[in-house]
Formats: structure tokens, C-alpha cells, sequence
């Protein structure tokens, strides 16, 4: 696996997938286990503050929120940086919700991938929550996020199985990128 050049010499790592398939608990546990910066999700506190339905309008600023958030931790980060979604996440649920993307963000999107993706797989179970919508159409929204991290251009690496085993394929595919 070789990693994508670019001038902050930083390795990135971004956990993605449908909803409720682990990736914040995940991330976290690697940030930990790599000694490495760790990039929250931004949309998720964005729609507990906003209280109330995400609309197309909002993309632009949940893509420049994260973007942020995105490139304050970097500079934070020495060799690796672990990523709870990037807008990539963004453009998949701008496209089910709407139909559409604003162009500039699936072209940031684009610009901005990472090393690698660990694509978190729906074989776990759903847990509902103040924000999550689409536990009837996991299968549905999951395969949105295949084709898009299989048309991203980056490396990615499918993490399922049981959360021990997830554990140890998204262990094994960072081993092997930093190798």
C-alpha cells in the first residue's frame, strides 16, 4: 500500500461506513493504540445543536466544519492521523437525502482523501439514537459508501466481523500501510 503525497507528510487513516457500524469507538481505540491525533465526526454535534432535520443548505457548512476540524488536528498530528468520517461521508449522504452534492465538496472530497479507508460493514448490531435514521435501510445506505470509497482512488480495506476482529483488520491494515 503506498501512501498519497502531500506536503504535511501525514499519513491518514478515515473510518467510514453507514451508521452504527462502530467507526467512533474504533477510531478512538486506534488514536489510542497509534498514539495518534484523532479527528472527530463534525456533523453529528452540528445536528444535535441545529435540533431539528438536516437540509441541503447545511451541507456547506457541515463539509467547511469538518474541513476544519480536519486540518486544526493535523496540525496537531506527527505521523498519523485517525479521522471519524471525512466528506466523503458528506457527499454519500448529501446524494441519498437530496439527490444532489454541491460540486465543490465532492471536489474537496476528492482532493482531500486519504491513505486509507476502513470501510465499517453493517454485520453489527443497530443502535438508535437522537441523530441516526436509517436502521431499516442499512443495506441500502452501506452500499452507497461501498461504491463511494471503491471510486474514491484511495486504498481501502473492508473491517467486519466481530468488534475483537474488527479490532484486528483495522490494526493489521494500518500495520501494513505504515510498514
Amino acid at each position: 500500500m503506498e501512501t498519497i503525497a502531500r506536503g504535511d507528510g501525514l499519513i491518514r487513516v478515515v473510518l467510514i461506513g453507514s451508521e452504527s457500524t462502530g467507526k467512533t469507538v474504533l477510531a478512538r481505540e486506534l488514536a489510542e493504540h497509534y498514539r495518534a491525533e484523532l479527528v472527530p465526526e463534525f456533523v453529528r454535534d452540528f445536528a444535535v445543536q441545529k435540533a431539528s432535520p438536516i437540509e441541503l443548505a447545511d451541507t456547506d457548512a457541515i463539509a467547511h466544519g469538518q474541513m476544519a476540524l480536519e486540518d486544526e488536528h493535523a496540525k496537531l498530528a506527527t505521523r498519523l492521523l485517525i479521522q471519524d468520517t471525512d466528506l466523503l461521508s458528506t457527499v454519500v449522504y448529501s446524494g441519498h437525502y437530496y439527490g444532489e452534492c454541491p460540486a465543490w465538496i465532492a471536489a474537496a472530497a476528492q482532493e482531500r482523501r486519504p491513505d486509507l479507508y476502513l470501510l465499517l460493514e453493517i454485520d453489527v448490531p443497530w443502535v438508535p439514537d437522537e441523530v441516526r435514521d436509517r436502521g431499516t435501510r442499512r443495506e441500502e445506505m452501506q452500499q452507497l459508501f461501498r461504491d463511494a470509497v471503491a471510486g474514491s482512488g484511495s486504498a481501502y480495506a473492508v473491517i467486519e466481523g466481530t468488534w475483537e476482529q474488527r479490532s484486528q483488520r483495522a490494526l493489521a491494515a494500518i500495520d501494513r500501510l505504515l510498514a
